[in-house]
């Protein structure tokens, strides 16, 4: 059987061979920004209104730290429009930060833009729901959002525009 630095044994490593076990922990969440605007709320209060228009934006960015730490951030941003003017504007930058060990380079990017996020989010969602509702808004219910579909769109583009830039 293989050992670890402390001397214990790994079961993980000794079944794959010579391969340590991928290590990830969740060291901190926090909100790295935050920013809710209510521009227009003396037009609001004579009525209703019509429904609003809503524009959301979902951004994944990922950094090296040092060594073992990474910061996997969702940029989020809800904007909520009708005829007259912006209803309200939010906008959330939550972060994490995560300790990784033993994973190999080629999946440390889907690890930080997938995983990560995908642990984030419950988080985030329930965040933006309060300050809508807080805000005095019926809360922002958000859909969950499939990380992985958004990684591959974005490997995509990033694929497509490269053969442009050389």
């Amino acid at each position: 059987m293989t050992e670890n630095q402390n001397g214990s044994e790994n079961p993980v490593a000794a079944q794959n061979g010579d391969t340590p076990a991928v290590q990830a922990q969740v060291v901190a969440q926090f909100i790295k920004d935050l920013s809710f605007e209510n521009p227009n709320v003396e037009k609001l209060l004579s009525g209703p209104g019509e429904n609003p228009n809503m524009k959301l934006e979902v951004n994944v960015n990922a950094r090296r730290m040092n060594e073992d730490l990474y910061e996997s951030a969702i940029d989020f941003t809800a904007h909520a429009t009708n005829q007259t003017g912006t209803i309200y504007q939010l906008e959330v930058v939550y972060a994490g930060i995560f300790k990784v060990k033993n994973i190999p380079e080629e999946a440390l990017e889907p690890f930080l833009l997938i995983n990560c996020p995908a642990l984030l989010f419950p988080y985030l969602r329930r965040l933006a729901s309060d300050l809508t509702r807080e805000g005095g808004f019926p809360p922002l219910l958000l859909d969950p959002i499939d990380f992985a579909s958004l990684y591959m769109r974005r490997k995509q583009e990033g694929e497509a525009q490269s053969p442009l830039a050389s």
